[in-house]
């Protein structure tokens, strides 16, 4: 058995997975790369976030990026998935409404409450304008799944 993933073992990998690392570039061409939540719906991952965010500028400037989930301590237990994506704004209602429902099923135990937060901080996430990106991952999926390994 290989210790790569099929391509619906990736998705499931990825779509289980608690945090992302999402990689953008400057307009210098610096790769930048950040941890985020996310939703994987229908072979593609969404991310998103308030619209003063420097990733919303960077993405629109370049849309190529690569996305990551890793998981295991141990070199025996782990496990990855990486994608290289294009990334879309989300302009329609309904996916952002679905997606809204999936992002808040998945994180809202782990978010902080809004009244914990710095004056400047809660700002930021309390303006109405967000920004939605589909990243549509390319045909190259490199992943691996160090479990697979028999080491007896």
């Amino acid at each position: 058995m290989s210790i790569r993933l099929s391509r619906d073992e990736a998705f499931e990998t990825l779509a289980n997975a608690h945090t992302g690392i999402l990689t953008s570039m400057k307009a210098d061409g610096t790769p930048i790369t950040l941890p985020v939540w996310f939703a994987v719906l229908d072979e593609r991952i969404y991310v998103g976030g308030p619209e003063a965010r420097k990733r919303t500028t960077r993405l629109r400037r370049n849309p190529r990026c690569c996305f990551l989930v890793e998981s295991g301590t141990y070199w025996k237990d782990l496990k990855a998935v990486l994608v290289t994506c294009t990334a879309r704004e989300v302009t329609d209602e309904a996916i952002l409404q679905r997606l809204s429902e999936i992002m808040s099923a998945k994180y809202d135990a782990f978010r902080s409450p809004r009244a914990s937060m710095p004056e400047e901080t809660r700002t930021v996430y309390e303006n109405p304008a967000h920004a939605t990106f589909e990243l549509v991952p390319d045909d190259r999926i490199l992943s691996f799944d160090n479990s697979r390994i028999n080491l007896t």
